[in-house]
């Protein structure tokens, strides 16, 4: 049964091409229990399901017996719903303002600072899981595949290929001084490499592949010996672990790129003990801990400020190249820099969960996570290879038997042909330009779900947004301050005293303002909510009332002229709170959540790439008609989350592939409709595993640059496979001419390979 199904995640060190992943998938997929193997030569990582009845250390023992390292990762927890949720509504019908009272601002119609009720559905709750990260529980196994962790000179697979080339100088030195024994000391120079090549070609015969590229270079060499040829053997045997080393090197290029990310993360970090500050080892903080962040350092743990103000320099995991300023009860993630003032954080997630660990396992995860042109090409290597053997043997065999050939050359030319057939270039185009993809990705803060999704966004036409934290930064802040009787200043400084302590994001707005403006914020005293209109309160000897225009029009009269300006602050989607001091008509605040930075230029980009785009929202339609108004872009607003839904089930039966942008539980419906679901948010938020891409910063040219980097990855899998398949053509037809021999034979494999993993290494750097 699904449900009694385990699944144990390995890493594999040494697995440089994909007819080594090829290898271990056969072999472990026909071991007792086994459900399904995922390999993934470019993360280096193995997941295998099983039902609990196979044995696990044989499993491990067949792929040592291949010639790999192997190490178990303790089991990933699966996520699951945490148990508080944030509640980021605005539907209520009261909030808190100024000290200990609540009270409203109701103008009669939608709640109390002229939300409509669809308003609270573009805020969302969100789930906050965690993963625990795997641990090393098992020692390496040290065998031919060998970690390349250090220089190459110092592998195993290196080693071996300077005292092939070592023994094959040797030969050439021993062959001009002593010419009659040259052909044995070729021999024994040939024998030098393909020992172990021989060695793992049997494994994986018996394993279940007998056409592996090992199998085909030790038919290869061994033919070319008995037709005389063991000085071309010699070469090509050394040809052929040079390639290896030089695809080991790559790979491991292409692995270290994402693992990279986890060198940000300080290995020390001071904690706070018992009133002292001590250093400890970054890794054994525990969630609750309290540590002290210093000008300058890296911050080793995420968590939440607990005292102190400073600029957090963010570029690290989210690419924003601005820092951000941060104060007491913001979130910062690990890694990142802080500025210039000491910070005390309290720690939120165990090393194995901080962001960058979960971005480096959500990328290895998507890595092994086959795209639809990869799965095909698997299966077309599994035809071609044994396809080639037959086309190779019939080179050998047909021209001398009926043509009357000479069988020295026909069998130098299918020998030839067999080392021209091994699909390792090929069957690896397609998994090193995604690995190469998603780390590029991971690296700016786009986080993709495997090689299918980056498939899908190319085909990408259409994109619908959430509003409200999405295009919008998902608060308010005061866009306009208008002067009836008193200045500016006086009318921001009152409205913020009145809103000293409240919580509600309109008083937020206000306060954000005043601290913006360095304003010197009076105390207020007897504050008292009065429900569905307002609060009073004295500031400075004054009676001061902020409410809703309709409840100040009750105290006392508006002018035609300050209504029409309130009521074109209206039209904009504004919320307007009227402030009254000392029975006399001061000035009013107008309030709105404004569209992110970006937002215009990032939906300006998806247009000019063809892409309709269409906001859907659930706000009132007089805030989202002036919101979409303002970014250019097509609005349905007061929706609820089926809605949603049933619209992006609309766009798909017109013939588009949709993407559905949304930044929580709200847009679930909608996110899982569409063709491809982008979770908007930081890197802690559980839509990093619900969605199919997220973007760990919010920025709305994120999406276009994710729809980008798919369209340049499948641009250069189709570079990859031409240069795969070009080469072997080439040397085909010059091999049958008789124009090359074995050894450009074995760099039309190798050098394919290597040149197809350079190309795919292209994608780390950032389109400029």
């Amino acid at each position: 049964m699904m449900s009694d199904m385990v699944e144990k995640r390995y890493r594999v060190e040494g697995m440089d091409c994909a007819s080594c992943a090829a290898k271990i998938d056969t072999a472990v997929r026909r071991m007792p229990g086994v459900e399904d193997v995922s390999v993934s030569v470019t993360s280096g990582t193995m997941t295998v399901r099983h039902d609990g009845s196979g044995d696990l250390a044989a499993i491990e023992k067949k792929v040592i017996g291949l010639g790999y390292a192997v190490r178990q990762f303790a089991a990933t927890a699966k996520p699951t719903p945490a148990a508080s949720k944030h509640d980021h509504s605005h539907g209520s019908g009261e909030h808190v303002h100024g000290p200990n009272c609540s009270h409203d601002h109701a103008d009669g119609q939608g709640d109390v600072h002229g939300h409509e009720p669809g308003d609270a559905d573009d805020h969302h709750d969100h789930d906050h899981a965690m993963h625990d990260e795997p641990a090393e529980i098992e020692g390496l196994h040290g065998h031919d595949h060998a970690p390349m962790s250090g220089p190459w000179w110092q592998s195993r697979k290196g080693r071996l290929t300077i005292v092939s080339g070592a023994a094959l100088v040797i030969a050439y030195l021993v062959g001009h001084l002593v010419p009659a024994i040259a052909p044995y000391a070729f021999i024994a120079a040939m024998l030098v490499g393909l020992i172990p090549i021989a060695r793992r070609a049997v494994m994986a015969a018996l394993a279940g592949t007998p056409f592996s590229i090992e199998m085909l270079m030790t038919i290869a060499a061994v033919g070319a010996v008995i037709i005389h040829a063991g000085e071309e053997a010699a070469t090509v045997v050394f040809l052929f672990l040079v390639g290896e080393l030089l695809e080991g090197v790559a790979a491991g290029k292409a692995r270290a790129s994402i693992q990279s990310l986890t060198t940000l993360v300080p290995k020390s970090a001071l904690l706070e003990d018992n009133g002292t500050t001590r250093e400890v080892p970054a890794e054994t903080l525990a969630v609750g801990a309290t540590i002290l962040v210093r000008p300058g350092d890296r911050i080793s743990a995420d968590g939440t400020i607990l005292s102190g103000e400073s600029a957090i320099d963010e570029a690290p995991v989210t690419g924003e190249s601005t820092p951000v300023r941060k104060g007491e009860g913001d979130t910062v993630f690990a890694g990142t820099v802080n500025g210039d003032a000491a910070l005390r954080v309290k720690v939120t997630a165990a090393a194995a969960d901080n962001t960058i660990a979960r971005v480096v396992r959500l990328v290895e995860e998507a890595q092994e996570k086959k795209a639809p042109t990869e799965r095909f090409i698997d299966r077309f290597s599994r035809y071609y290879t044994p396809g080639v053997v037959v086309v190779a043997a019939l080179v050998a065999i047909l021209p001398p038997l009926l043509a009357g050939g000479s069988w020295n050359e026909w069998v130098y030319k299918g020998l030839a042909i067999l080392l021209i057939g091994c699909p390792c270039a090929l069957v690896i185009s397609t998994p090193a330009a995604i690995a190469a993809s998603l780390s590029s990705g991971a690296r700016r803060g786009l986080l993709l779900k495997g090689g299918a999704v980056l498939e899908t966004l190319d085909k990408i036409n259409a994109v619908a947004l959430d509003k409200t934290g999405t295009l919008t930064q998902g608060k308010p802040v005061v866009t306009d301050i208008l002067s009836f009787g008193h200045s500016e200043t006086e009318v921001l400084t009152n409205a913020a005293a009145l809103e000293t302590g409240s919580s509600h994001p309109l008083a937020l707005a206000i306060l954000s303002k005043a601290a913006k403006d360095a304003i010197t914020i009076p105390t207020a005293s007897n504050a008292k909510a009065l429900g569905g209109k307002g609060v009073t309160a004295t500031v400075e000897g004054r009676d001061i009332f902020l409410g809703s225009p309709r409840a100040a029009a009750e105290r006392i009269a508006l002018s035609p002229e300050q209504l029409a300006q309130i009521a074109t602050l209206n039209d904009q989607g504004k919320t307007v709170s009227v402030l009254i001091s000392g029975g006399v008509l001061s000035g009013a605040i107008a309030m709105r959540d404004e569209p992110r930075d970006d937002a215009e230029a990032g939906l300006k980009a998806l247009t000019d790439a063809g892409i309709k785009i269409v906001m859907l929202t659930g706000d009132n339609s007089r805030t989202a008609n002036a919101i979409g108004q303002e970014l250019g872009i097509e609005v349905r607003a007061e929706l609820m989350p089926e809605d949603k839904q049933r619209i992006v089930g609309e766009l798909q039966r017109q013939g588009l592939k949709v993407a559905k942008v949304g930044d929580g539980i709200n847009d679930a419906p909608a996110l899982a409709a569409a063709d491809i679901g982008i979770a908007m948010g930081g890197g802690t938020d559980v839509a990093l595993e619900t969605a199919d891409a997220a973007i760990l910063h919010g920025r709305v040219g994120d999406v276009a640059a994710m729809i980008a980097l798919s369209k340049r990855t499948m641009r250069n899998i189709t570079q990859n496979i031409t240069i795969a398949l070009g080469l072997k053509a080439v040397f085909l037809v010059t091999t049958i001419a008789g124009i090359t021999g074995l050894w450009p034979a074995i760099l039309a494999d190798t050098g394919a390979t290597v040149l197809v993993t350079i190309n795919a290494l292209r994608l780390l750097r950032p389109k400029s």
